[in-house]
């Protein structure tokens, strides 16, 4: 990839592929895989360009029960759109029982057949043959992706049922649920796109919306899937901190098979009688919520959705522009500045545009040099920062005006090591402030509301059995990743904010149900949210080097290039508007990456670069 910065432009187009393929490439279902017990592997079909459509062939007149398995396998690789293909390897109730989309499951490599008893058949004459392999990873029913580390153990049952001129063919009658495959063929045949649904995040009054990434058959009707998946609701995991527009039992017309925008792109989407009465106001969310989940499925977008009735008529039309005045997506506001602390300990700032101009000083008293600081945090508004002293003993808020003074501390760590006390802090989209105290005998994560309310201390999960090192929310203030250290080692999670309020009204939040987003890295040493559900992270892999890639949230690796490499990177970050160049704390100082360029050096002396958030 070069040294270019993947994701350049508000609207990161997830290149699905066309919607008539250019081509097709048959998937022969005759590889050898003898009878005799031998261990074999599936092949992984190689990875074919975006816009060609794969597909498998039907058994074959007397196949053995090798290439039954074989062909099978390979079929659920396919771009069959109902896996057709696949099902005419199947005999029985399989045929009607078997449901591909209760889950896929991805193995390290194709999984292994083996023919069980060892050489023999069964005693009624059939074919038993295993399937393992080592699983990495599972999406489920709702396309939710979540990392997996165990062995595969499956089985497959063959027996002889009379075929089409009165001759025995062999054909599966029992298999377990769901599909499964390689890693190379999962990232051929599924992409991440992210459904989007309504927090109550944003700090102006207006909707915040929540990215909630999933995975669907990339040449498929990406389009109908995204639709279908997204009136189904939140996945399990966010859930309890998203809230969708849609009622509930709302669904596409019965009869609706595909949608396809037309040559203007707008797009038609009939629902059934669940949303036939549904006002103009919630109506218009509905259609945000569409826009903004297809904005980066295609190419070419789709700039106009009509929402209409079971009898056809129409409900309401938006278009992107009154999408982006329903609901702020991701930073909501275009970021002004990139930040760091200089050589002397002052917050100071920088065009976030890219611009060759010198780094300055910023307004106030973060920036006078009366205090110094180590790291600091800027509210999202750009209006308020708060700085964590040198010694990392105590954090203070301020405000980014002319002539403001600094007050006392608002935060104070009793660690007795630099290392022990406050991590850099962070700001949500609600204006509330995040850190964590890493002090041996009262380690805390705290959030102060609106950035200036007494801290409250933020109960964390029993899994959480180690010390938070970082500290950084997303924009939608209902997630946070944090670095946790356990065992000499540190590992990335994600966890879920979740807010109440108790009988007297004060509020009461909570991080929970944590999920590690980096289960491949063994040492994670920075990281920053890079966009609506990525992160950019710094870290090696068992016995490797350091490196910097994108991950998602739910642990998986997103498509497209990776960041160049930089070699002893300190601190990371990365703006949720992906327009916005990469910033790094290196052993040559502050650097950055732009889209297209590569790393360059902005001073000399400075640390702990942040972006507002």
């Amino acid at each position: 990839m070069g040294a270019d910065r993947e994701g350049s432009g508000r609207r990161r187009r997830t290149r699905v592929g066309a919607y008539v393929g250019c081509g097709a490439v048959l998937l022969s279902g005759c590889a050898s895989m003898p009878d005799n017990g031998d261990l074999r592997g599936v092949e992984s079909t190689p990875r074919q360009d975006a816009q060609v459509r794969v597909y498998a062939l039907p058994p074959r007149e007397d196949a053995r029960p090798s290439e039954i398995v074989q062909g099978f396998l390979e079929a659920l690789t396919s771009d069959d759109p109902n896996y057709e293909t696949a099902r005419m390897y199947l005999a029985g109730k399989a045929v009607s029982d078997w449901q591909p989309n209760a889950s896929t499951t991805v193995l390290a490599e194709g999984p292994n057949a083996l023919v069980e008893p060892s050489g023999t058949r069964e005693d009624d004459g059939d074919f038993l043959y295993r399937l393992t392999g080592h699983e990495v990873a599972r999406v489920d029913a709702q396309h939710a992706y979540e990392p997996a580390d165990e062995s595969y153990n499956q089985t497959v049952h063959l027996t002889q049922v009379k075929g089409a001129k009165g001759t025995k063919q062999w054909r599966i009658d029992r298999l377990p649920p769901g599909v499964v495959m390689g890693k190379s063929d999962f990232q051929r045949t599924y992409v991440s796109v992210n459904k989007y649904y309504f927090t109550s995040s944003a700090r102006s009054g207006q909707l915040g919306t929540v990215a909630d990434p999933v995975y669907v058959r990339r040449e498929v009707d990406p389009v109908t899937q995204m639709v279908r998946a997204l009136l189904k609701g939140p996945t399990r995991w966010l859930n309890p901190v998203a809230r969708t527009s849609f009622p509930s039992g709302a669904a596409l017309k019965k009869g609706v098979k595909s949608l396809t925008p037309d040559d203007q792109n707008k797009l038609v989407v009939p629902l059934n009688g669940k949303a036939d009465h549904v006002g103009q106001g919630k109506c218009t969310e509905m259609a945000a919520q569409l826009l903004f989940t297809l904005r980066d499925l295609m190419p070419t977008g789709v700039d106009e959705v009509e929402l209409q009735r079971s009898d056809r008529t129409q409900l309401c039309v938006l278009d992107e522009s009154g999408a982006d005045i329903v609901a702020s997506r991701g930073v909501g506001r275009a970021t002004a500045y990139e930040y760091f602390i200089d050589g002397e300990g002052r917050l100071v700032r920088m065009l976030g545009s890219g611009a060759d101009r010198e780094p300055e000083p910023v307004p106030g008293a973060l920036g006078s040099g009366d205090t110094a600081f180590r790291s600091a945090a800027v509210e999202r508004d750009e209006d308020r920062a708060a700085g964590v002293s040198k010694d990392g003993s105590k954090m203070y808020v301020g405000s980014l005006a002319s002539g403001d003074s600094l007050g006392g501390p608002v935060v104070r760590s009793e660690g007795q090591k630099e290392d022990d006390r406050l991590t850099t802090p962070s700001w949500d989209g609600r204006g509330d402030l995040w850190v964590a105290d890493r002090d041996p005998k009262n380690p805390r994560l705290l959030m102060l509301p609106d950035g200036s309310g007494e801290p409250l201390e933020v109960p964390t999960p029993p899994e959480l059995d180690g010390r938070v090192e970082a500290v950084r929310v997303a924009a939608d203030g209902v997630r946070i990743a944090l670095i946790v250290e356990k065992g000499g080692k540190r590992a990335l999670y994600i966890g879920r904010i979740e807010r109440e309020s108790d009988s007297s009204g004060d509020p009461s939040v909570s991080v929970v149900a944590l999920r590690s987003a980096t289960p491949q890295l063994e040492e994670v040493t920075a990281m920053s949210w890079a966009g609506d559900s990525r992160l950019v992270v710094v870290g090696r892999e068992s016995r490797g080097v350091q490196q910097m890639r994108y991950v998602q949230v739910d642990g998986s690796m997103p498509d497209g290039p990776q960041p160049a490499s930089l070699t002893g990177v300190k601190e990371i970050a990365a703006s949720e508007d992906e327009q916005l160049p990469l910033v790094a704390h290196s052993e040559d100082g502050i650097v950055r990456l732009s889209s297209g360029s590569q790393w360059q050096k902005v001073v000399s002396e400075g640390s702990a670069p942040v972006y507002p958030g």
